[in-house]
């Protein structure tokens, strides 16, 4: 049986707390958030079904708010997720080659992910970032007007565990 550690569980109350009564739909995608941590990375259906519950929801309203956002996951992931957006102004921009590159640097495609557990490559409609395109997004950080020299530079500075804010 799926249950929430003490903390999360507390987390979970305070961002309830913050909608009025009887909308505590509202408070669906940071729970989701805290599930997706709380989870390895990954939301499976009986942690759905768990937050469903926890939310007085119907199942598939969770199911349908997390395949409908990219940022979460509904099978195990690397520890570095590239999304790399595939929308029409970074697609002009050169996005198809830096999903080429990548696909041959790390020798996985879209949705898959490396044998050691490191990377997974997404393509991700728009980012909000069209001036910066060609872009991705890991984590929260977004890497911007990207070419082969800086994917090999994101790509060595996760192997080398540096911080990734830079």
């Amino acid at each position: 049986m799926i249950q929430f550690s003490e903390g999360t569980l507390k987390k979970v109350q305070e961002i309830i707390a913050r909608y009025p009564e009887g909308k505590q739909k509202s408070a669906l995608i940071p729970v989701l958030h805290l599930a997706q941590q709380e989870s390895g990375g990954w939301l499976d259906v009986p942690v759905m079904d768990y937050v469903a519950g926890l939310l007085q929801l119907e199942p598939i309203e969770v199911y349908e708010v997390v395949t409908f956002y990219s940022m979460f996951h509904t099978k195990p992931v690397g520890k570095y997720v590239l999304e790399v957006c595939q929308t029409g102004p970074c697609m002009l921009n050169g996005s198809d080659n830096i999903i080429a590159y990548i696909e041959e640097k790390l020798n996985i495609g879209p949705g898959e992910t490396t044998p050691d557990g490191m990377f997974t490559l997404k393509t991700v409609e728009c980012l909000g970032a069209c001036g910066y395109a060609p872009m991705l997004q890991l984590g929260k950080f977004y890497k911007e007007h990207l070419t082969r020299e800086k994917v090999d530079a994101l790509i060595e500075e996760c192997r080398s565990g540096a911080t990734l804010a830079k």
